[in-house]
């Protein structure tokens, strides 16, 4: 039986790793959240007990609870996983929805999410701390680095890689062999044919840079 786990952030990505969590019988101990208007609150039946850094409920994780972390603005997330591992020295655990579909010759770090109807197939490579949103696919031999948003519908074909912090918009396609960037942006519902530059944003079909 896995641990209870804490899920720091209660708005709508938290709300989406509690039904990961729901979805494999995994008890969700509480939310944390740093907005005041949602603390003593029930969220899905699931009460928002304090501030995401308050130690009297980090203090349990690693012990007595696991802990994901699900807060929407990427830099905070950031903070939170680095809190985490040096004063608690604790990773998040992965959330894979129980109708995802993870090939076990996959290779996933540590603290990503897998939403419902995703794919992850065989020999594809996903790093830490990625969020994969419904029905998304990551293709075989595909590859993501840390911290990378691949949104709802998103197909990453056959050896794509996508590199640390780059964000896929729901229903982009990214062609077969195609490499994005570091901090790179791929707008909703574009079909990438060719290499994006690090923190470039591109667009259209096919893909072109935006100005």
């Amino acid at each position: 039986m896995q641990n209870p786990v804490i899920i720091l952030g209660a708005q709508k990505l938290g709300t989406a790793a509690l039904d990961v969590f729901n979805s494999n019988s995994v008890v969700v101990y509480c939310f944390l959240d740093d907005s005041e208007a949602l603390q003593q609150q029930e969220i899905n039946n699931v009460s928002v007990m304090s501030k995401t850094e308050d130690s009297e409920f980090l203090k349990l994780i690693g012990k007595k609870c696991d802990v994901f972390v699900a807060v929407e603005d990427s830099a905070a997330r950031k903070g939170l996983i680095k809190m985490l591992k040096d004063e608690y020295k604790v990773v998040p655990v992965n959330a894979i929805h129980r109708f995802s579909s993870v090939s076990e010759f996959a290779w996933l770090g540590h603290g990503n999410m897998v939403a419902a109807g995703a794919i992850v197939n065989n020999n594809a490579k996903v790093g830490n701390y990625n969020l994969i949103e419904a029905r998304a696919v990551i293709d075989t031999k595909a590859e993501l680095g840390d911290n990378v948003q691949v949104g709802a519908g998103a197909v990453l074909n056959s050896e794509v890689v996508v590199e640390d912090g780059a964000f896929i918009g729901s229903g982009a396609v990214i062609v077969s062999g195609v490499k994005i960037g570091k901090n790179a942006r791929v707008g909703a519902g574009s079909v990438v044919i060719a290499d994006v530059p690090a923190k470039a944003t591109v667009f259209g079909n096919p893909a072109a840079p935006v100005k």
